[in-house]
C-alpha cells in the first residue's frame, strides 16, 4: 500500500442538534460522505460521537447548528477537548425546497458549509462570567415580565370589582394600590367582595415578591458586570442593563470577533450597500442582534442629551446636510467601535485572571 493511501483523511463533522438527540454526518475534505450517526444529547452520547468521529480519520472541525441552544452542551464538550467548533446557520428555505428536509440532510449541509468556506463563525464560549451574567439577565427579564402582568391584572380586577371596593382603590397610584391591596383582610369567602379582596391581596403580594426578586437579581447581576467588564462600564452612556446585553452578545470569548467591523455587523449597526445602477448609497442594517442594537441606541440617545462632544458632532453633520437617520447611523457605528475595544480589553483581562487562578 502506498504512503498516500495510509494517510488518514481529514474529516469534517456536521451536526444537526435537537433536544433529545443529535444527528451527525462525516465528510472528508473532498466532500465525500463517510458515515452517519445518531446519538443522545447526553455526556455519554457526546463521548460516543467523538469516538465515532475519531474512527473516521483526523478531525478537522465540527460544524454545529444551534450552539446557543440545543447544541450548547456538545459545543462545550468538544471545546474542552481542544477541537475546532464552527457555528453553522440552518439551510435557507430555497435550499430546503430543492433538497428536502431531514436531520441527516441538515447535518450534511452543515459539514458542506464548512468545506465551502461559507461557515466560519466561532461560537460563544458560554463558560465563564459572561454566561453567569446572561443567566441572571434571563431570570430578571422573566421576573419583570411577570411583575408587569401582575399590575395589569390587578388593575383589571379593580375596574370590575364591587362598587364599595372599586371606589376605595380606583384613584390610587401604583405604589399605593399595591400597598393597600396587600393589606386587605378578605375573611371567609361568602360574597363577591371577599373573593375580590382575596384575589387582589394575592396578586399584590405576588407583585411585592417579584419586586424583591428583581432587586436582588439586579444587585447580583450588576456586581458580576462590574467585575467582568470594568472598561465597558466606564464608557459614557453604558449602564448595567446595556453592559449586560452587550456582554451577552459578545460572549465569554470576544476575541472570536475578528474586528470592530464584525462586532458592528453583529449588533446590526454596520451600513449595508443599497446601490443600483448610478445610485450609490448605504442603508441601515436591520439584521444582527436587535437587543445589542437597542443597547447601542440607548447609549447614543444618552450622549445626545448629556455629552457635549456628541452634540457638536450632530450640529456639524446637520450643517453638512445629513439627515437625522444618517447621523444616528454614524453615531451608532462610532459607539460600536468604542464598545468593541472595551470588550476586547475586558476579555483579555478575564483570560489573564483565569490563567493566574488556574496556576495558583
Amino acid at each position: 500500500m502506498s504512503a498516500i493511501a495510509q494517510i488518514s483523511p481529514r474529516v469534517i463533522i456536521g451536526v444537526d442538534t435537537h433536544k433529545d438527540k443529535h444527528v451527525a454526518v462525516g465528510l472528508d475534505h473532498l466532500g465525500r460522505r463517510l458515515g452517519e450517526l445518531i446519538c443522545p444529547s447526553t455526556l455519554a452520547g457526546y463521548e460516543a460521537l467523538l469516538e465515532w468521529a475519531q474512527n473516521l480519520g483526523e478531525i478537522e472541525s465540527f460544524g454545529i447548528e444551534g450552539t446557543g441552544s440545543y447544541g450548547a452542551g456538545l459545543c462545550r464538550f468538544l471545546s474542552r477537548q481542544g477541537l475546532a467548533v464552527i457555528e453553522v446557520n440552518r439551510p435557507d428555505r430555497a435550499s430546503r425546497r430543492l433538497q428536502g428536509k431531514s436531520d441527516p440532510v441538515d447535518a450534511e449541509a452543515a459539514a458542506r458549509s464548512i468545506i465551502s468556506g461559507k461557515a466560519t463563525s466561532v461560537p460563544k464560549a458560554n463558560d465563564d462570567q459572561v454566561e453567569m451574567v446572561r443567566l441572571l439577565t434571563v431570570a430578571r427579564k422573566s421576573a419583570i415580565k411577570a411583575r408587569s402582568q401582575a399590575i395589569i391584572t390587578l388593575k383589571s380586577i379593580v375596574v370590575s370589582a364591587p362598587e364599595m371596593l372599586r371606589e376605595q382603590l380606583r384613584d390610587l397610584s401604583n405604589v399605593e394600590l399595591i400597598r393597600m391591596c396587600s393589606r386587605l383582610r378578605p375573611g371567609d369567602l361568602v360574597d363577591p367582595i371577599s373573593a375580590a379582596k382575596t384575589a387582589l391581596r394575592s396578586i399584590a403580594c405576588r407583585y411585592q415578591s417579584l419586586d424583591s426578586e428583581i432587586k436582588e437579581l439586579s444587585r447580583q447581576r450588576d456586581a458580576l458586570v462590574n467585575a467582568a467588564a470594568p472598561s465597558l462600564i466606564a464608557i459614557n452612556g453604558v449602564g448595567p442593563d446595556s453592559a449586560a446585553i452587550l456582554l451577552t452578545a459578545a460572549g465569554d470569548n470576544p476575541e472570536r470577533l475578528a474586528s470592530e467591523a464584525a462586532f458592528a455587523a453583529l449588533c446590526g449597526v454596520s451600513p449595508v450597500q443599497a446601490s443600483s445602477g448610478k445610485t450609490v448609497r448605504h442603508r441601515l442594517n436591520r439584521g444582527g442582534n436587535r437587543q445589542a442594537n437597542s443597547a447601542i441606541y440607548i447609549v447614543v440617545m444618552s450622549r445626545l442629551r448629556w455629552d457635549a462632544r456628541t452634540k457638536e458632532y450632530v450640529d456639524r453633520r446637520t450643517a453638512q446636510g445629513c439627515s437625522n437617520r444618517e447621523i444616528m447611523r454614524c453615531l451608532k457605528r462610532y459607539v460600536a467601535r468604542e464598545i468593541y475595544r472595551a470588550l476586547i480589553a475586558d476579555g483579555k483581562h478575564r483570560t489573564a485572571q483565569k490563567s493566574i487562578e488556574q496556576a495558583a
